[in-house]
């Protein structure tokens, strides 16, 4: 009876150490796995957000209706048939596309207020791209997307073939230095409307912006720009300013997702020199 009973207690006890065992292991599994999170959060190359990156607060005073396509998002603004924003990830591989340029401006039917392409026609502005055909390579549908009108604005053509177009090329090479980058850009609408083409009345900007983040560089960085709709004298370095000085001139709140404390500190920045030398 003494030996049977000895038995069972010693399985019994074995059972335990087992049990102990476990949960010892499950507790050393929580605590590494919370260490890696505390490490991935505190490396300055890794940002941990709440939402997506492309999203953006819009100036509240602007009418606006958004709409997420195959390769970019886009606030429009029906009420002066331009976009407010148009906002897009770029990564190094997406630049390698090889889809040919689709080259035909369509009306989106789907959105209220859309210009039709002859609302450009005899105006001496161009139909100027947002998120530019370029960084759309990767895919047909993308591509075809950035040919609707909800993604154009009236740019002179010394801005959209000069100092604009020389930043597009500027953010595919950052987008291979830094694996990816996001953008964001669109029309000042803040400035007053004075200029209106076409039967739609299409709203001619003074200015445009464009805020550029490299959210997994080591350290993370961020960078805007503001150019007049004409001749850019200086070139893109002329018109680089921070993230935060886009903001105030447009009313618009950039990269919302990232914790306030990168925030802060990449919207701050305006160092061009360090961007100009990325290849």
């Amino acid at each position: 009876m003494t030996r049977r009973r000895s038995k069972k207690n010693k399985t019994k006890n074995t059972r335990i150490i087992w049990g102990l065992f476990l949960i010892a292991a499950i507790i050393k599994v929580a605590m590494d796995l919370k260490a890696q999170e505390d490490e991935q959060a505190s490396t300055p190359g890794h940002i941990v957000v709440e939402g997506s990156l492309t999203e953006v607060k819009t100036n509240p005073k602007l009418a606006a209706v958004e709409k997420d396509y195959t390769g970019m998002t886009v606030s429009f603004n029906p009420r002066l048939h331009v976009p407010n924003w148009v906002a897009w990830e770029l990564t190094a591989e997406e630049t390698k596309g090889k889809t040919p340029r689709y080259n035909k401006f369509q009306a989106d039917e789907d959105m209220e207020g859309s210009a039709d392409p002859w609302d450009y026609n005899y105006s001496g502005y161009d139909r100027g791209h947002m998120a530019p055909a370029g960084d759309m390579k990767w895919s047909e549908e993308a591509m075809r997307e950035t040919f609707y009108m909800t993604n154009m604005c009236p740019q002179a053509k010394n801005l959209n073939t000069g100092a604009w177009k020389s930043l597009e090329e500027k953010c595919r090479q950052w987008a291979k230095a830094d694996s990816a980058i996001v953008i964001v850009c669109g029309p000042v609408l803040t400035d007053s409307i004075t200029e209106y083409i076409g039967d739609s009345r299409v709203a001619v900007p003074e200015r445009f912006f464009k805020v550029v983040l490299s959210p997994y560089a080591n350290p993370p960085r961020g960078i805007g720009f503001v150019m007049n709709n004409g001749r850019v004298d200086g070139g893109i370095q002329r018109a680089a300013m921070s993230i935060d000085e886009v903001e105030r001139i447009t009313g618009h709140d950039f990269f919302a997702a990232l914790p306030d404390s990168i925030e802060n500190i990449i919207e701050s920045q305006n160092d061009f020199h360090f961007w100009s030398t990325l290849r």
